[in-house]
């Protein structure tokens, strides 16, 4: 078994926090300071860059799978606690992004997890206007190979 997602997850899943809990001490600073009573427009900024940052936050980090394991002929994904094994053969689709770093599974029919597995690969410097992942062009090979073997 080999491990294929990030090991940094709990890095990216606290951004957000870390984002919101700077931004609050610095609106706390510029309370104690009455920084409001000269220019209140200035508090809106901070507040603003909170909302924002928490949200997209969230959203790029709340649906990624915490682990996720290379078995072979299938892949052990773990979440929340939980966890599903992944036949090769059920996934249909991979798409890879590189920025953020992103895989996604597109799983038929549905597991556990849903639809759709979403994952970080571990941390790789992309190159040129068409990043490759080896981890996505792995997994998409032997994909096909699994639901050629199947149908056949």
């Amino acid at each position: 078994m080999k491990k294929i997602s990030t090991p940094y997850l709990s890095s990216i899943k606290g951004t957000p926090f870390l984002v919101v809990t700077f931004l609050a001490v610095t609106v706390g600073l510029m309370l104690v300071n009455r920084v409001y009573e000269t220019n209140p427009l200035l508090l809106l900024l901070p507040c603003g860059m909170a909302v924002v940052g928490y949200y997209f936050g969230k959203r790029n980090a709340q649906d990624l799978a915490d682990e996720v394991y290379d078995c072979g002929d299938s892949l052990l994904v773990r979440k929340s606690g939980e966890e599903d094994r992944i036949a090769l053969a059920n996934i249909v689709n991979l798409n890879f992004s590189a920025e953020p770093s992103r895989i996604t599974l597109t799983l038929d029919p549905p597991r556990k997890f849903g639809d759709y597995v979403r994952f970080a690969p571990p941390p790789q410097v992309y190159w040129g206007p068409n990043p490759e992942n080896p981890i996505a062009q792995d997994l998409v090979m032997r994909a096909g190979q699994a639901r050629k073997s199947r149908c056949s």
